[in-house]
């Protein structure tokens, strides 16, 4: 017998903590993985951290905002916001419309700042989803949006943002109820098509097999993880010291994005790097509990999806810095540099606090 007992209405404080902790730090390793690309490509070495800086206070913002809105008014517009991310999606692909840099056409120009699409997909997607399933496992309906999203996603390409989407998206599907067996064949054919889509492109194709060996092509496409691994190695226990990273000095590509973790890893060693893994655990325990804890199903279901996808993006980030799956262009949440990326992950964020607002207590 489950019983329930409503407790005092106020946000998960630990969260909203870690959340403001983590989003600090970042802008100060910003700072510390920029300084020097930012001075050599534009003379000023807090041109990235300046940035920064304002996406913060612009997302600090539209954290409070949704977490005093409340969440269960989200699930009526959820068709509208996958909808808005369709379009987008869509005119990102367009010549002239989307910003096409290093091979992918992932960016849309908006005059005064660049807004990356995908992002903003993540949490239509999980909020749709989550509407969907709170009614009951449907998985005609799932598999259909789930395709279009992911199709139109993998045209940028973008494949590391699929991974992040198929992953959340079955992590709500298992937790929906889906049948076990239906859920794992569902897996499996992923896999496949993973594997597949792997092996389609000559560059994710080197990717995947610099991974199985980092010792071939050490100045081509292994270059960029011997990078990673040189600087976690110099790290030690303690680090270097901080500002006294060597692999910033342009060795270290995507060093304040992507790779932001190896540049922690160096400065502050193992010690702080596994202090900064203990955050996202704690983060990601509390936000299970609050999804547990949550009065309606919707709530439930949309506490596990945004879980799910700050969870999955910082294992995948962190997993391709230690070789344990092949490198892949994640940001770290509320840590790499990028405005679309740390204001969608903060507003998921303020959903999550609004939704452990209405928590309950289950005995």
């Amino acid at each position: 017998m489950v019983t329930l007992r409503f407790q005092e209405k106020r946000i998960d404080r630990l969260i909203l903590g870690l959340v403001l902790v983590l989003t600090c730090f970042g802008i100060l390793m910003v700072y510390e993985a920029s300084s020097v690309t930012a001075f050599r490509d534009f003379g000023d070495e807090l041109f990235y951290v300046r940035q920064q800086i304002v996406w913060a206070i612009l997302g600090s913002g539209a954290l409070l905002f949704f977490a005093k809105f409340d969440y269960r008014r989200l699930e009526g517009i959820a068709p509208f916001f996958m909808l808005v991310s369709f379009i987008l999606l869509f005119l990102v692909l367009i010549p002239g419309l989307g910003i096409k840099a290093l091979g992918a056409r992932r960016w849309l120009s908006l005059g005064f700042f660049n807004f990356q699409p995908a992002e903003l997909a993540k949490i239509a997607f999980i909020l749709y989803i989550s509407s969907l399933l709170s009614k009951k496992p449907q998985a005609f309906p799932f598999l259909v949006v789930s395709g279009i999203l992911l199709f139109l996603v993998m045209l940028e390409p973008d494949l590391g943002t699929t991974v992040i989407l198929v992953c959340s998206g079955f992590s709500l599907y298992f937790a929906s109820g889906a049948p076990l067996l239906l859920s794992t064949v569902f897996g499996i054919l992923t896999c496949l098509l993973g594997f597949l889509l792997i092996f389609s492109s000559p560059y994710r194709k080197e990717r995947f097999l610099t991974f199985l060996d980092i010792g071939r092509d050490p100045l081509g496409a292994s270059y960029h993880i011997r990078q990673v691994l040189l600087a976690l190695g110099s790290g030690g226990f303690f680090g270097v010291g901080f500002g006294a990273s060597r692999q910033k000095y342009a060795y270290l590509p995507e060093a304040m994005t992507d790779s932001i973790f190896a540049i922690i890893a160096e400065e502050l060693g193992f010690f702080g790097s596994v202090i900064l893994i203990l955050a996202f655990l704690v983060l990601i325990y509390r936000g299970l509990k609050i999804a547990h804890e949550a009065p309606d199903r919707f709530g439930q279901l949309l506490g596990v999806g945004i879980t799910s996808l700050v969870g999955i993006q910082a294992l995948v980030n962190l997993a391709s810095m230690v070789a344990l799956v092949p490198l892949t262009g994640v940001p770290l949440p509320f840590v790499s540099y990028g405005g679309s990326s740390l204001v969608i992950a903060m507003v998921a964020l303020g959903i999550l606090l609004n939704i452990s607002k209405h928590r309950v207590e289950r005995r």
